[in-house]
Protein backbone atom coordinates (compact mmCIF):
# COMPACT_ATOMS: atom_id res chain seq x y z
CA UNK A 1 0.00 0.00 0.00
CA UNK A 2 1.19 3.50 -0.68
CA UNK A 3 -0.51 4.91 2.38
CA UNK A 4 1.53 5.08 5.56
CA UNK A 5 -0.29 5.79 8.79
CA UNK A 6 1.75 7.59 11.42
CA UNK A 7 0.93 6.80 15.00
CA UNK A 8 3.41 8.23 17.49
CA UNK A 9 2.84 8.46 21.20
CA UNK A 10 2.96 12.02 22.49
CA UNK A 11 6.44 12.97 23.52
CA UNK A 12 8.10 9.92 21.93
CA UNK A 13 10.45 12.08 19.92
CA UNK A 14 11.90 13.51 23.10
CA UNK A 15 13.30 10.16 24.24
CA UNK A 16 16.93 9.48 23.30
CA UNK A 17 17.83 6.11 21.78
CA UNK A 18 19.58 3.53 23.90
CA UNK A 19 23.32 3.93 23.56
CA UNK A 20 23.01 7.39 22.02
CA UNK A 21 24.16 10.37 23.99
CA UNK A 22 21.89 13.40 24.09
CA UNK A 23 22.78 16.75 22.54
CA UNK A 24 25.67 17.90 24.72
CA UNK A 25 26.38 21.00 22.66
CA UNK A 26 23.04 22.77 22.81
CA UNK A 27 21.35 23.93 25.96
CA UNK A 28 18.13 25.78 26.70
CA UNK A 29 18.03 29.11 24.92
CA UNK A 30 20.62 28.15 22.30
CA UNK A 31 20.02 28.19 18.54
CA UNK A 32 20.85 25.10 16.49
CA UNK A 33 20.92 25.03 12.68
CA UNK A 34 20.06 21.73 11.00
CA UNK A 35 21.24 21.48 7.39
CA UNK A 36 19.31 19.26 4.97
CA UNK A 37 20.65 18.39 1.53
CA UNK A 38 18.06 17.38 -1.05
CA UNK A 39 17.46 17.14 -4.80
CA UNK A 40 14.39 19.10 -5.79
CA UNK A 41 14.15 17.68 -9.29
CA UNK A 42 14.79 14.09 -8.21
CA UNK A 43 11.15 13.88 -7.34
CA UNK A 44 11.17 10.48 -5.63
CA UNK A 45 12.90 12.20 -2.72
CA UNK A 46 10.16 14.82 -2.26
CA UNK A 47 8.95 13.42 1.06
CA UNK A 48 12.40 14.19 2.46
CA UNK A 49 12.94 17.32 0.38
CA UNK A 50 10.73 19.41 -1.89
CA UNK A 51 7.31 18.44 -0.56
CA UNK A 52 8.51 18.22 3.02
CA UNK A 53 9.97 21.69 2.75
CA UNK A 54 6.83 23.19 1.21
CA UNK A 55 4.64 21.73 3.94
CA UNK A 56 6.85 23.05 6.77
CA UNK A 57 6.50 19.69 8.54
CA UNK A 58 10.07 19.49 9.80
CA UNK A 59 10.05 22.96 11.27
CA UNK A 60 6.78 22.23 13.09
CA UNK A 61 8.17 19.02 14.54
CA UNK A 62 11.29 20.80 15.76
CA UNK A 63 9.22 23.55 17.35
CA UNK A 64 7.22 20.93 19.23
CA UNK A 65 10.27 19.30 20.83
CA UNK A 66 9.97 21.60 23.84
CA UNK A 67 13.64 21.38 24.79
CA UNK A 68 14.19 25.15 25.02
CA UNK A 69 16.37 25.16 21.88
CA UNK A 70 15.59 27.34 18.87
CA UNK A 71 15.99 25.34 15.68
CA UNK A 72 16.62 26.69 12.21
CA UNK A 73 16.51 24.51 9.11
CA UNK A 74 18.88 25.26 6.24
CA UNK A 75 17.78 23.62 2.98
CA UNK A 76 20.43 23.02 0.29
CA UNK A 77 19.32 21.91 -3.18
CA UNK A 78 21.56 19.84 -5.47
CA UNK A 79 21.21 18.14 -8.87
CA UNK A 80 22.71 14.81 -7.74
CA UNK A 81 23.72 12.96 -4.60
CA UNK A 82 27.51 13.36 -5.02
CA UNK A 83 27.79 16.93 -3.66
CA UNK A 84 25.49 16.03 -0.78
CA UNK A 85 27.88 13.25 0.19
CA UNK A 86 30.86 15.61 -0.09
CA UNK A 87 29.18 18.12 2.20
CA UNK A 88 28.11 15.42 4.67
CA UNK A 89 31.62 14.03 5.04
CA UNK A 90 32.85 17.60 5.52
CA UNK A 91 30.39 17.97 8.39
CA UNK A 92 28.35 20.65 6.59
CA UNK A 93 25.15 18.66 5.89
CA UNK A 94 23.41 16.71 8.62
CA UNK A 95 20.70 14.86 6.68
CA UNK A 96 20.60 14.10 2.94
CA UNK A 97 18.47 12.21 0.42
CA UNK A 98 19.63 10.42 -2.72
CA UNK A 99 19.24 7.29 -4.85
CA UNK A 100 20.44 3.80 -4.00
CA UNK A 101 23.76 3.88 -5.87
CA UNK A 102 24.74 7.31 -4.48
CA UNK A 103 23.77 6.00 -1.04
CA UNK A 104 26.41 3.28 -1.35
CA UNK A 105 29.00 5.87 -2.36
CA UNK A 106 27.84 7.91 0.65
CA UNK A 107 28.46 4.89 2.88
CA UNK A 108 31.87 4.18 1.34
CA UNK A 109 33.11 7.79 1.54
CA UNK A 110 31.92 8.16 5.11
CA UNK A 111 33.76 5.02 6.20
CA UNK A 112 36.88 5.91 4.22
CA UNK A 113 37.11 9.38 5.77
CA UNK A 114 36.17 8.31 9.28
CA UNK A 115 32.90 10.24 9.03
CA UNK A 116 30.35 7.40 8.93
CA UNK A 117 26.80 7.91 7.71
CA UNK A 118 23.73 5.72 7.95
CA UNK A 119 20.69 4.96 5.81
CA UNK A 120 17.76 5.78 8.10
CA UNK A 121 14.67 5.65 5.85
CA UNK A 122 13.33 5.21 2.31
CA UNK A 123 11.48 7.87 0.31
CA UNK A 124 10.22 6.43 -3.02
CA UNK A 125 10.86 2.99 -4.51
CA UNK A 126 9.88 0.68 -7.36
CA UNK A 127 10.24 -3.03 -6.73
CA UNK A 128 11.00 -3.83 -10.39
CA UNK A 129 13.41 -0.96 -11.13
CA UNK A 130 11.04 1.28 -13.09
CA UNK A 131 12.52 4.53 -11.72
CA UNK A 132 15.25 4.44 -14.39
CA UNK A 133 14.71 4.51 -18.16
CA UNK A 134 16.87 4.57 -21.28
CA UNK A 135 15.53 6.93 -23.94
CA UNK A 136 16.48 7.95 -27.47
CA UNK A 137 15.63 10.90 -29.71
CA UNK A 138 12.04 10.95 -31.06
CA UNK A 139 13.22 10.28 -34.63
CA UNK A 140 15.84 7.69 -33.67
CA UNK A 141 15.95 4.38 -35.55
CA UNK A 142 17.30 2.60 -32.46
CA UNK A 143 14.75 -0.02 -31.46
CA UNK A 144 16.45 -2.21 -28.85
CA UNK A 145 19.42 -2.35 -26.51
CA UNK A 146 21.39 -4.34 -29.06
CA UNK A 147 21.22 -1.30 -31.34
CA UNK A 148 23.31 0.65 -28.80
CA UNK A 149 26.46 -1.27 -29.70
CA UNK A 150 29.08 1.27 -30.74
CA UNK A 151 26.77 4.21 -29.96
CA UNK A 152 27.24 7.19 -27.64
CA UNK A 153 25.17 6.86 -24.48
CA UNK A 154 24.93 9.62 -21.89
CA UNK A 155 24.51 8.77 -18.22
CA UNK A 156 25.78 9.87 -14.81
CA UNK A 157 28.44 7.43 -13.66
CA UNK A 158 27.81 6.31 -10.10
CA UNK A 159 24.07 6.89 -10.37
CA UNK A 160 21.29 4.29 -10.30
CA UNK A 161 20.63 5.14 -13.95
CA UNK A 162 24.18 4.08 -14.82
CA UNK A 163 23.59 0.89 -12.85
CA UNK A 164 20.51 0.20 -14.96
CA UNK A 165 22.49 0.84 -18.15
CA UNK A 166 25.32 -1.48 -17.09
CA UNK A 167 23.00 -4.31 -16.11
CA UNK A 168 20.78 -3.94 -19.16
CA UNK A 169 23.73 -3.95 -21.56
CA UNK A 170 25.20 -7.04 -19.94
CA UNK A 171 21.89 -8.87 -20.34
CA UNK A 172 21.87 -7.82 -24.00
CA UNK A 173 25.36 -9.28 -24.45
CA UNK A 174 27.12 -5.90 -24.70
CA UNK A 175 30.20 -5.03 -22.65
CA UNK A 176 29.23 -1.76 -20.90
CA UNK A 177 32.88 -0.67 -20.85
CA UNK A 178 33.84 -1.47 -24.44
CA UNK A 179 30.62 -2.00 -26.35
CA UNK A 180 29.43 1.60 -26.17
CA UNK A 181 30.96 5.05 -25.82
CA UNK A 182 29.74 6.18 -22.42
CA UNK A 183 29.40 9.91 -21.82
CA UNK A 184 29.58 10.79 -18.13
CA UNK A 185 27.25 13.80 -17.91
CA UNK A 186 24.88 15.51 -15.52
CA UNK A 187 21.23 14.81 -16.43
CA UNK A 188 20.57 18.25 -17.89
CA UNK A 189 23.74 18.09 -19.98
CA UNK A 190 22.83 14.63 -21.22
CA UNK A 191 19.34 15.78 -22.16
CA UNK A 192 20.86 18.59 -24.21
CA UNK A 193 23.31 16.18 -25.82
CA UNK A 194 20.45 13.91 -26.85
CA UNK A 195 18.57 16.82 -28.40
CA UNK A 196 21.69 18.05 -30.19
CA UNK A 197 22.49 14.61 -31.59
CA UNK A 198 25.83 14.31 -29.80
CA UNK A 199 24.41 11.40 -27.78
CA UNK A 200 22.47 8.53 -29.31
CA UNK A 201 20.72 7.57 -26.08
CA UNK A 202 20.32 8.75 -22.51
CA UNK A 203 20.06 6.56 -19.40
CA UNK A 204 18.76 8.60 -16.49
CA UNK A 205 16.79 8.54 -13.28
CA UNK A 206 13.48 10.12 -12.41
CA UNK A 207 12.18 12.56 -13.60
CA UNK A 208 14.32 13.10 -16.72
CA UNK A 209 13.06 10.27 -18.95
CA UNK A 210 9.40 11.10 -18.26
CA UNK A 211 10.04 14.82 -18.68
CA UNK A 212 11.76 14.41 -22.05
CA UNK A 213 9.04 12.05 -23.28
CA UNK A 214 6.32 14.45 -22.15
CA UNK A 215 8.06 17.31 -23.96
CA UNK A 216 8.34 15.26 -27.13
CA UNK A 217 12.14 15.34 -26.92
CA UNK A 218 12.65 11.61 -26.37
CA UNK A 219 11.04 8.21 -26.61
CA UNK A 220 11.62 5.19 -24.39
CA UNK A 221 14.05 2.51 -25.54
CA UNK A 222 14.29 0.43 -22.35
CA UNK A 223 12.13 0.24 -19.25
CA UNK A 224 14.32 -0.28 -16.18
CA UNK A 225 11.59 -2.49 -14.70
CA UNK A 226 12.62 -5.20 -17.17
CA UNK A 227 15.53 -5.87 -14.80
CA UNK A 228 13.03 -6.81 -12.08
CA UNK A 229 15.41 -5.51 -9.42
CA UNK A 230 14.25 -2.89 -6.89
CA UNK A 231 15.44 0.70 -7.12
CA UNK A 232 14.82 3.29 -4.43
CA UNK A 233 15.77 6.63 -2.90
CA UNK A 234 16.49 7.09 0.76
CA UNK A 235 17.58 9.32 3.61
CA UNK A 236 21.10 9.24 5.04
CA UNK A 237 22.32 10.95 8.20
CA UNK A 238 25.75 11.57 9.68
CA UNK A 239 26.44 9.19 12.54
CA UNK A 240 27.81 11.89 14.82
CA UNK A 241 24.77 14.08 14.19
CA UNK A 242 22.35 11.21 14.85
CA UNK A 243 24.04 10.32 18.12
CA UNK A 244 24.30 13.93 19.27
CA UNK A 245 20.75 14.90 18.31
CA UNK A 246 18.57 11.76 18.09
CA UNK A 247 15.39 13.73 18.84
CA UNK A 248 16.08 16.02 15.87
CA UNK A 249 16.60 13.10 13.50
CA UNK A 250 13.45 11.45 14.79
CA UNK A 251 11.60 14.73 14.26
CA UNK A 252 12.78 14.70 10.64
CA UNK A 253 11.59 11.13 10.14
CA UNK A 254 8.22 11.89 11.70
CA UNK A 255 7.92 14.91 9.39
CA UNK A 256 8.89 12.71 6.44
CA UNK A 257 6.12 10.28 7.34
CA UNK A 258 3.64 13.15 7.56
CA UNK A 259 4.73 14.32 4.10
CA UNK A 260 4.34 10.74 2.86
CA UNK A 261 0.78 10.64 4.19
CA UNK A 262 0.05 13.97 2.53
CA UNK A 263 1.38 12.74 -0.83
CA UNK A 264 -0.63 9.52 -0.62
CA UNK A 265 -3.82 11.26 0.56
CA UNK A 266 -3.60 14.19 -1.86
CA UNK A 267 -1.58 12.95 -4.85
CA UNK A 268 -2.81 15.58 -7.32
CA UNK A 269 -2.30 18.48 -4.91
CA UNK A 270 1.11 17.12 -3.94
CA UNK A 271 2.09 16.92 -7.61
CA UNK A 272 1.00 20.54 -8.09
CA UNK A 273 3.05 21.63 -5.06
CA UNK A 274 6.17 19.85 -6.29
CA UNK A 275 5.64 21.24 -9.79
CA UNK A 276 5.40 24.78 -8.44
CA UNK A 277 8.58 24.38 -6.42
CA UNK A 278 10.65 22.70 -9.14
CA UNK A 279 9.33 24.08 -12.42
CA UNK A 280 8.60 20.55 -13.61
CA UNK A 281 5.23 19.92 -15.29
CA UNK A 282 2.75 18.57 -12.76
CA UNK A 283 1.80 15.88 -15.30
CA UNK A 284 5.37 14.55 -15.15
CA UNK A 285 5.50 14.69 -11.36
CA UNK A 286 2.25 12.73 -11.21
CA UNK A 287 3.60 10.07 -13.60
CA UNK A 288 6.14 9.15 -10.93
CA UNK A 289 4.48 10.23 -7.67
CA UNK A 290 0.78 9.77 -8.41
CA UNK A 291 -1.74 7.44 -6.82
CA UNK A 292 -0.67 4.68 -9.23
CA UNK A 293 2.66 6.24 -10.17
CA UNK A 294 5.97 4.57 -10.89
CA UNK A 295 7.11 5.17 -7.30
CA UNK A 296 5.65 3.93 -4.04
CA UNK A 297 6.33 6.05 -0.96
CA UNK A 298 6.94 4.48 2.44
CA UNK A 299 9.76 5.26 4.92
CA UNK A 300 10.26 1.61 5.90
CA UNK A 301 13.61 0.01 5.09
CA UNK A 302 12.11 -3.10 3.52
CA UNK A 303 14.29 -6.24 3.49
CA UNK A 304 13.80 -6.55 -0.28
CA UNK A 305 15.22 -3.06 -0.81
CA UNK A 306 18.22 -3.74 1.41
CA UNK A 307 18.86 -7.00 -0.43
CA UNK A 308 18.87 -5.09 -3.74
CA UNK A 309 21.27 -2.53 -2.25
CA UNK A 310 23.70 -5.34 -1.47
CA UNK A 311 23.53 -6.47 -5.11
CA UNK A 312 24.34 -2.92 -6.23
CA UNK A 313 27.73 -3.03 -4.50
CA UNK A 314 29.30 -5.23 -7.19
CA UNK A 315 28.29 -2.81 -9.97
CA UNK A 316 29.97 0.14 -8.25
CA UNK A 317 33.02 -1.97 -7.38
CA UNK A 318 33.45 -3.00 -11.01
CA UNK A 319 33.41 0.70 -11.93
CA UNK A 320 36.10 1.27 -9.26
CA UNK A 321 33.89 3.82 -7.50
CA UNK A 322 33.85 2.01 -4.16
CA UNK A 323 35.53 -0.86 -2.37
CA UNK A 324 33.69 -3.17 -0.03
CA UNK A 325 30.65 -1.71 1.73
CA UNK A 326 29.13 -3.24 4.83
CA UNK A 327 25.49 -2.61 3.94
CA UNK A 328 24.19 -4.10 7.18
CA UNK A 329 26.32 -1.66 9.18
CA UNK A 330 25.21 1.24 6.95
CA UNK A 331 21.49 0.55 7.49
CA UNK A 332 20.17 1.87 10.80
CA UNK A 333 16.41 1.71 11.30
CA UNK A 334 16.42 2.44 15.04
CA UNK A 335 15.54 6.10 14.60
CA UNK A 336 12.63 5.42 12.25
CA UNK A 337 11.30 2.66 14.50
CA UNK A 338 11.41 5.03 17.46
CA UNK A 339 9.79 7.88 15.56
CA UNK A 340 7.09 5.97 13.68
CA UNK A 341 6.23 3.08 15.99
CA UNK A 342 3.77 0.50 14.71
CA UNK A 343 3.35 2.19 11.34
CA UNK A 344 7.00 1.51 10.59
CA UNK A 345 6.53 -2.20 11.33
CA UNK A 346 3.46 -2.30 9.10
CA UNK A 347 5.39 -0.66 6.28
CA UNK A 348 7.96 -3.45 6.23
CA UNK A 349 5.47 -5.84 4.65
CA UNK A 350 3.13 -3.39 2.88
CA UNK A 351 2.75 -3.94 -0.87
CA UNK A 352 2.60 -1.28 -3.59
CA UNK A 353 -0.78 -0.29 -4.98
CA UNK A 354 -1.73 -2.31 -8.06
CA UNK A 355 -1.14 -0.71 -11.44
CA UNK A 356 -4.08 1.15 -12.96
CA UNK A 357 -5.00 3.26 -15.97
CA UNK A 358 -5.69 6.87 -14.96
CA UNK A 359 -7.02 10.02 -16.55
CA UNK A 360 -6.41 13.49 -15.15
CA UNK A 361 -9.27 15.70 -16.42
CA UNK A 362 -8.59 19.38 -16.98
CA UNK A 363 -9.46 21.48 -13.94
CA UNK A 364 -9.89 18.42 -11.72
CA UNK A 365 -8.31 17.85 -8.31
CA UNK A 366 -8.79 14.09 -8.63
CA UNK A 367 -7.93 11.57 -11.29
CA UNK A 368 -10.23 8.86 -12.62
CA UNK A 369 -9.16 5.22 -12.82
CA UNK A 370 -10.22 2.62 -15.39
CA UNK A 371 -10.25 -1.15 -15.18
CA UNK A 372 -8.36 -1.60 -18.45
CA UNK A 373 -6.27 0.45 -20.88
CA UNK A 374 -8.95 -0.19 -23.49
CA UNK A 375 -11.58 1.41 -21.27
CA UNK A 376 -9.29 4.39 -20.74
CA UNK A 377 -8.80 4.81 -24.50
CA UNK A 378 -12.55 4.65 -25.03
CA UNK A 379 -12.96 7.50 -22.55
CA UNK A 380 -10.17 9.50 -24.19
CA UNK A 381 -11.75 9.09 -27.61
CA UNK A 382 -14.97 10.61 -26.27
CA UNK A 383 -13.29 13.43 -24.30
CA UNK A 384 -10.41 14.55 -26.48
CA UNK A 385 -10.49 18.18 -25.35
CA UNK A 386 -11.05 17.64 -21.65
CA UNK A 387 -7.97 15.65 -20.68
CA UNK A 388 -4.88 17.02 -18.98
CA UNK A 389 -2.95 13.73 -18.93
CA UNK A 390 -3.57 10.00 -19.26
CA UNK A 391 -1.44 7.20 -17.84
CA UNK A 392 -1.37 3.47 -18.61
CA UNK A 393 0.66 0.60 -17.06
CA UNK A 394 3.03 -1.42 -19.24
CA UNK A 395 1.36 -4.76 -19.96
CA UNK A 396 4.55 -6.63 -19.03
CA UNK A 397 6.24 -4.64 -16.26
CA UNK A 398 3.38 -2.54 -14.88
CA UNK A 399 5.42 0.67 -15.27
CA UNK A 400 3.04 3.62 -15.84
CA UNK A 401 3.67 5.76 -18.92
CA UNK A 402 1.87 8.50 -20.80
CA UNK A 403 -0.87 6.93 -22.92
CA UNK A 404 0.04 8.96 -26.00
CA UNK A 405 3.74 8.04 -25.66
CA UNK A 406 3.23 4.30 -25.14
CA UNK A 407 3.74 1.62 -27.78
CA UNK A 408 0.31 0.05 -28.39
CA UNK A 409 -0.50 -3.52 -29.34
CA UNK A 410 -3.86 -4.76 -30.57
CA UNK A 411 -4.58 -8.32 -29.47
CA UNK A 412 -8.11 -9.22 -30.44
CA UNK A 413 -10.44 -6.87 -28.59
CA UNK A 414 -7.71 -5.83 -26.19
CA UNK A 415 -5.42 -2.82 -26.56
CA UNK A 416 -2.22 -3.20 -24.57
CA UNK A 417 0.36 -0.47 -23.80
CA UNK A 418 4.12 -0.89 -23.47
CA UNK A 419 6.79 1.60 -22.42
CA UNK A 420 9.39 0.40 -24.91
CA UNK A 421 9.20 -1.08 -28.43
CA UNK A 422 11.24 -4.19 -27.57
CA UNK A 423 8.75 -5.41 -24.98
CA UNK A 424 5.88 -4.74 -27.37
CA UNK A 425 7.62 -6.79 -30.05
CA UNK A 426 8.26 -9.59 -27.57
CA UNK A 427 4.55 -9.70 -26.73
CA UNK A 428 3.56 -9.74 -30.40
CA UNK A 429 6.00 -12.56 -31.09
CA UNK A 430 4.37 -14.67 -28.41
CA UNK A 431 0.72 -13.96 -29.29
CA UNK A 432 -0.57 -15.01 -32.67
CA UNK A 433 -2.61 -12.30 -34.34
CA UNK A 434 -1.31 -9.50 -32.12
CA UNK A 435 0.24 -6.48 -33.83
CA UNK A 436 1.54 -3.04 -32.96
CA UNK A 437 -0.68 -0.07 -33.83
CA UNK A 438 -0.29 3.68 -33.61
CA UNK A 439 -1.82 5.65 -30.76
CA UNK A 440 -4.32 7.18 -33.17
CA UNK A 441 -5.30 3.74 -34.42
CA UNK A 442 -5.65 2.50 -30.84
CA UNK A 443 -7.99 5.38 -30.04
CA UNK A 444 -10.05 4.64 -33.13
CA UNK A 445 -10.31 0.93 -32.32
CA UNK A 446 -11.36 1.71 -28.74
CA UNK A 447 -14.02 4.16 -29.95
CA UNK A 448 -15.49 1.61 -32.31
Amino acid sequence: MKRTTVAVAAGALLLPLTGCGGDTRAGSGDTVTVTVGYQSKTINTVTAGTLLRSLGSFERELNSLGDGVTYKVKWQDYATGAPITAQMTAGKIDIGSMGDFPLLINAARGTQLGKPTHLVSVTGYNLRGGLNTIVTAPNSHLASLKDLRGKKVSTSIGSAADGTLVRALRRAGIDPDKGIEKLNQQPAVGASALSAGSADALSQFVAWPGLLAYQGKAKALYDGAELNLPTFHGVTAREDFAKRRPAVLQAFLKAQAEATDYLNDHPVTAAEKVAEATGLPAEVVYLYNGAHGIATFDPALKPRLISALKQDVSVLKSAKLIGNVDVDAFVDDRYAKKALGSSYTAGLTAAPAPAASEVWPKGATRTRSFATPTALLRHLAAHRDGIRAAYVPDATTGTPWFADKAVWVADGDRLLPFVAPATARAYVAGHQGARTVSYAAALARAAS
